[in-house]
């Protein structure tokens, strides 16, 4: 699992094997059922993590009760880092498996030093808080300009096979329109 670890960080900035292997060091392995929560709404969680098998979802609760899907984190993939999805040491979000999945996480403050101490490191978790804004405002972008069908292809095109692999609910959440709106578009594709 180790490899994986090493193949996500690469696909993020790759950095030599001494800065990997700083970085494994502070690794642990989980494993998570589907449904299971990673961090809750108002709940400590100073973990980083790295999606290394299975589907998770980043969420929130409307003033009804629905939750609405943010962001999606695929195998081989990170987590909203630390930084992002917390305040006053408190999550701001909810994060739920949506299947089995086996997951790698390391302490932040332990992650936070050692972007302090290895250049490289540093680096990398620039790199990981880049693309997590790229990231949401290319959503924010897509929702208020785009075309349902538009960010359905877009959201196809960025996670093949999701439709295959979670609740559609959820997929038309994080699309900003009803299951019946999705139900149409899938049709017409």
């Amino acid at each position: 699992m180790q490899d994986k670890v090493k193949a996500i960080i690469a696909s993020v900035a790759p950095i030599s094997s001494k800065s990997i292997d700083k970085i494994l060091a502070l690794i642990q392995f989980i494993t998570l059922e589907k449904g299971e929560l990673l961090t809750k709404e108002g709940q400590r969680n100073n973990l980083e993590y790295f999606v290394i098998e299975g589907v998770c979802k980043s969420f929130l609760y409307n003033p009804e009760g629905e939750d609405i899907t943010l962001s999606f984190f695929m195998s081989n993939s990170i987590i909203s880092p630390f930084t992002t999805r917390n305040k006053d040491n408190k999550s701001i979000l909810n994060i739920r498996c949506l299947q089995n999945s086996q997951l790698a996480c390391m302490n932040a403050e332990e992650f936070e030093k050692l972007m302090i101490d290895d250049p490289e490191v540093r680096h990398f978790g620039n790199t990981v808080l880049r693309n997590e804004l790229m990231e949401k405002v290319q959503k924010e972008i897509a929702l208020a300009s785009l075309p349902g069908k538009t960010r359905l292809q877009m959201l196809r095109t960025k996670y093949p096979n999701i439709e295959n692999l979670i609740p559609h609910a959820d997929i038309a959440s994080y699309l900003g329109i009803t299951t019946i709106s999705l139900s149409r578009l899938r049709t017409q594709s």
